[in-house]
């Protein structure tokens, strides 16, 4: 079996593609699987860093303004779909799997010319442009949320197959929590927040924390803060006092601090959604204000319509609605248990073997023609 899969930019579009081609090799060591990215994203760590090729093409993603600059970028990826093509015709794959992006446009560009069998997977509730613009021209699209399927009713495919993610839920034995809480400078007897803006961090989220840290307001709960890297100095400079707080610059045990948290406070990135809700946690969501076709605010409302969040807007955010908000919840322990059970309901369970048995039917059935 061979298998290329388009992913470029962020870890949002980057990660699914990993764990889809480490779920096709569990079930086909023989595999070949080659990436196509871009020479300048995250690609060209995570890929190779998995043990994957990685082949790069100049693809750019181009803003929706009229501009000198936006024309070139524009050129830029057209002319890479040639680039993409050759690889494609050197490789011969069985099929291309996109996982969203402006690097699949090229690619399946080229993939129908050259009629591949073609899989795209959307992470995000809202579609992205790449998948609109192909969701009609490949044999699936595989959508992360029942929401997405609402909104590609004119694919000729669509499977809810659910987001691939590493993080899973799991039940901390109470030694395993103390442990936890113990590298974390956490106490037993206040709850926890967990509070994160993605791999970067998110300045809004940043300032209010650091005055809710400062003004003395978490009074009644602790904070895990991951701030970002970029972020992380200037943070500790500004905050006087990290009483019931423990500030990082990344969270890299999500996974288990996950499962110890009470509450999370976060951006509505697609892969955030998916991991509180196979963790079964409460959350508030503040969705990032300049995502493309606004799709967090999206995405954060998946939970929300569950009664699993809340959702605070990027503007109206401050310390005093934070605080407040974070107090409702935290403080009624009926509510936070009900809205975790109502998150975990949203969790799609055995996702890597629902995508890989799409791929399989996919390749099976284009064999035979």
């Amino acid at each position: 079996m061979k298998v290329v899969i388009a992913a470029a930019g962020t870890g949002g579009h980057i990660n699914p593609g990993i764990a889809i081609a480490n779920e096709i090799k569990k079930h086909n060591n023989d595999a070949e699987i080659t990436f196509i990215g871009t020479p300048r994203g995250l690609e060209n760590d995570l890929v190779p860093r998995a043990g994957y090729k990685l082949e790069t093409i100049k693809a750019y993603g181009i803003e929706r303004k009229i501009s000198i600059s936006n024309l070139k970028t524009a050129l830029k990826t057209l002319k890479s779909y040639g680039t993409a093509r050759k690889i494609i015709e050197r490789i011969k794959p069985d099929l291309i799997i996109g996982t969203g992006g402006y690097i699949c446009g090229p690619v399946f560009h080229a993939g129908v010319r050259m009629k591949v069998p073609m899989v795209l997977h959307e992470s995000n509730a809202f579609p992205g442009i790449a998948v609109k613009l192909y969701a009609k021209k490949v044999n699936a699209v595989l959508v992360g949320f029942e929401d997405t399927k609402k909104r590609l009713s004119d694919a000729r495919n669509v499977i809810v197959t659910g987001n691939p993610t590493k993080v899973e839920k799991i039940n901390l034995g109470q030694e395993q929590r103390t442990k936890l809480k113990q590298q974390l400078k956490l106490n037993d007897s206040l709850p926890v927040v967990v509070v994160f803006g993605g791999s970067q961090g998110a300045e809004s989220i940043n300032k209010s924390l650091t005055n809710i840290i400062n003004k003395n307001l978490n009074k009644k709960y602790q904070i895990v803060w991951a701030v970002g890297n970029k972020n992380y100095e200037q943070v500790v400079k500004n905050i006087k006092n990290q009483y019931r707080a423990t500030i990082v610059p990344y969270i890299y045990n999500m996974e288990e601090v996950l499962n110890l948290a009470d509450l999370v406070v976060a951006r509505s990135g697609a892969m955030t959604i998916t991991e509180v809700s196979k963790c079964g946690k409460p959350a508030i969501f503040i969705p990032f204000p300049y995502a493309t076709e606004n799709h967090q605010e999206y995405n954060a409302k998946v939970l929300a319509n569950a009664d699993a969040a809340k959702i605070i807007l990027d503007k109206e955010l401050d310390e005093q609605i934070l605080d407040k908000t974070i107090n409702e919840i935290i403080q009624d322990k009926e509510k936070l248990r009900q809205m975790g059970i109502n998150a975990e309901k949203v969790s799609i369970r055995n996702v890597e073997e629902n995508i890989y048995k799409e791929i399989e039917k996919i390749i099976n059935k284009s064999k035979k023609y």
